[in-house]
């Protein structure tokens, strides 16, 4: 049986993951503070960790970053009530694997969690959703509510190495490393011009990008 730790020092929330969970057939540990996460994770195998990140005596950044010096490769999953981009890019610098803000819905909890557990095993999902979006990899093919949308193979590139780097920042130079044939010069506003025409086809309001984020001066982050 996977075995998953949860540490969460709200009760509600807390009972609610343990009960959500359990029932997904897991078996679930919860803790309540950061300190005796730390313990539990060395302790015990797990085969993923939940971590919030206000905890007490130590909060979830100082559990990830001591659980990761320690050389311990178990997934980690964040969850964060702030917003602030700054606190997701700290989790995942600090070797969290992924994060959900709250509130979270059970449903996309679950779909990250599995993800995680899959990518811990080297079982790359072949399909991967996000809002009205489904992506198939082995089939190359995008559907949006159920209808397919035609990508370039150029637009389909971009957009799993998005998916496959997903919260994490990917310069533009990182971009035509891996979507452009080697060789191939492409100024940034190649770059720029493809990704508006990429977020015309997946985001609901291409003007108001929710998934393809841009940070200005490092790039592009898929929120998705």
């Amino acid at each position: 049986m996977i075995r998953i730790l949860i540490a969460e020092d709200e009760p509600g929330i807390a009972l609610g993951l343990e009960d959500d969970l359990t029932m997904e057939g897991y078996e679930v540990e919860v803790v309540a503070d950061g300190n005796t996460a730390s313990r539990r994770a060395v302790e015990s195998a797990f085969d993923l960790i939940l971590l919030d990140v206000m905890l007490p005596g130590k909060d979830g950044f100082d559990v990830c970053r001591e659980l990761r010096r320690r050389g311990m490769k178990t997934p980690i999953l964040i969850l964060t009530a702030k917003a602030q981009e700054a606190e997701k890019v700290m989790g995942l610098e600090l070797g969290a694997d992924d994060y959900v803000t709250k509130p979270f819905g059970t449903r996309e909890l679950r779909a990250r969690i599995k993800a995680l557990l899959r990518r811990s095993r080297g079982e790359e999902s072949e399909c991967y959703s996000f809002g009205e979006v489904e992506v198939d990899f082995a089939r190359g093919e995008l559907r949006r509510r159920g209808e397919v949308v035609e990508l370039t193979p150029l637009e389909f590139k971009l957009l799993e190495l998005f998916i496959r780097s997903r919260g994490r920042v990917l310069s533009r130079e990182r971009l035509l490393a891996g979507a452009w044939a080697p060789d191939t010069f492409a100024s940034d506003r190649v770059v720029d011009n493809h990704i508006a025409n990429l977020r015309r086809k997946i985001e609901p309001d291409p003007a108001n990008p929710r998934y393809l984020r841009n940070l200005r001066g490092l790039g592009y982050r898929f929120d998705g």
